[in-house]
């Protein structure tokens, strides 16, 4: 009797496990998501003053298919929807409103660049919608405050600026610094960030500020302000067409002052060679992620998994491209989350997933470098480390540096 009744209490205590789980195991879903398929969209330049970055989005695009090839996420297919903005706010617009009421996309994904994504975001933020892992890292992009709904992915501008002001404090103390920037948020939160970096010597270190605007032809007058003020360190806070143009006028000029670049225009492809790479050698700048180019990284795990990914997936791309790795990066970012996600593929709770990351290690993050979020701290990449251009490659200096202030 005994033994009947101490079955009969497993078998009762198993059905109320199984029906628990169960309800646990409830699949919920938003618009965009499905048995089979999550839907997510985001704008590219594939055309216009920044298509440098085409690349990026048909990297992704690559990854995602090469995700299906293996059976998705979770049994469910990744419908990665494509638009090109032209690098043109009221573009973006316009195709962003498509993906949202038109496509119904979970959410939008990395679009790219700092104007589309200030041009967008009271719009996805009033709409409840995922800007996930936008391509910028303009100081309003991480403010989960006042935009709950925005997670960039790149390194803060102001906090990579104020790195920059630190360094140029230890290595070049007496220096006169003139700084180009483009004249948007991106520009402008680099501005205020070395700014900060220099501290009480800023006023007295810049002898000279240049803006341009994306649609310049050419910053030929900004250079040469700038020479004419005596800099002997020039920043430049721009993106990969401007960036290429400032170092080949400076070599022009033969004009050799200490040159540090930020992180969005470091692609040897769309940066250094159009500029010449001899024009390039000793650019000073920052990075996260392993350079395929760089023999260092001939025997590591994760850059031949890249190797194979572009040899299969993307043969066409360039696969010594900082861009192609950085859409490669992007993306594995995101199967995390979406993994993350289970079957609880509403909008909330990929951003409960996106910002609850957890020491995540992708394949081509430098060593040592993880990805942590939190509710309070939107920010994806808060640990750089230094780096200068060779003349062929560029070749990592100094300690992995950690800049966990406030940003901006």
């Amino acid at each position: 009797m005994r033994n009947v009744f101490f079955r009969l209490a497993t078998g009762a205590a198993l059905a109320i496990a199984l029906t628990a789980s169960s309800a646990y195991a409830q699949k919920k879903y938003d618009t965009g998501a499905t048995d089979t398929e999550i839907k997510i969209g985001q704008t590219v330049p594939f055309s216009g003053p920044a298509s440098a970055y085409a690349t990026i989005g048909k990297a992704q695009a690559a990854y995602f298919r090469m995700i299906n090839e293996q059976g998705g996420i979770n049994g469910r297919k990744i419908n990665l929807i494509q638009y090109d903005d032209a690098y043109s706010p009221p573009k973006a617009v316009e195709q962003v409103r498509k993906l949202v009421e038109s496509d119904e996309v979970l959410l939008t994904f990395q679009i790219i660049g700092t104007p589309s994504n200030a041009a967008v975001q009271k719009y996805l933020n009033g709409k409840k919608v995922p800007q996930l892992f936008a391509a910028t890292g303009a100081s309003k992009f991480t403010d989960p405050k006042n935009f709950p709904w925005t997670m960039g992915f790149n390194p803060n501008y102001f906090v990579e600026g104020r790195i920059y002001g630190q360094y140029i404090l230890k290595s070049y103390p007496n220096a006169k610094v003139g700084i180009l920037y483009q004249n948007d948020d991106l520009g402008k939160d680099y501005l205020n960030g070395i700014k900060a970096g220099l501290g009480d010597k800023a006023a007295t270190m810049i002898v000279a500020e240049a803006s341009y605007e994306v649609s310049d032809p050419t910053i030929d007058s900004q250079i040469l302000k700038l020479k004419a003020a005596g800099t002997d360190l020039f920043f430049s806070a721009s993106t990969p067409k401007f960036a290429a143009q400032a170092i080949k006028k400076n070599f022009e000029l033969d004009w050799h002052p200490v040159h540090i670049l930020d992180i969005n225009a470091t692609s040897v492809g769309a940066t250094m060679q159009p500029a010449g790479l001899e024009a390039s050698k000793g650019v000073i700048s920052v990075t996260y992620g392993k350079d395929p180019g760089d023999p260092t990284w001939k025997d590591d795990a994760g850059m031949k998994k890249f190797f194979d990914f572009m040899a299969k997936y993307y043969p066409e791309g360039d696969k010594n491209s900082s861009f192609n790795t950085y859409g490669y990066s992007t993306s594995q970012m995101l199967v995390q989350v979406l993994k993350q996600c289970g079957d609880d593929l509403t909008r909330e709770n990929v951003m409960k997933q996106a910002t609850s990351l957890k020491n995540v290690v992708i394949d081509l993050a430098l060593p040592g470098i993880v990805g942590n979020t939190s509710p309070t701290d939107y920010r994806v990449n808060k640990q750089l480390q230094m780096m200068k251009f060779n003349g062929e490659r560029w070749e990592l200096f100094g300690p992995i540096i950690e800049d966990t202030g406030a940003a901006g």
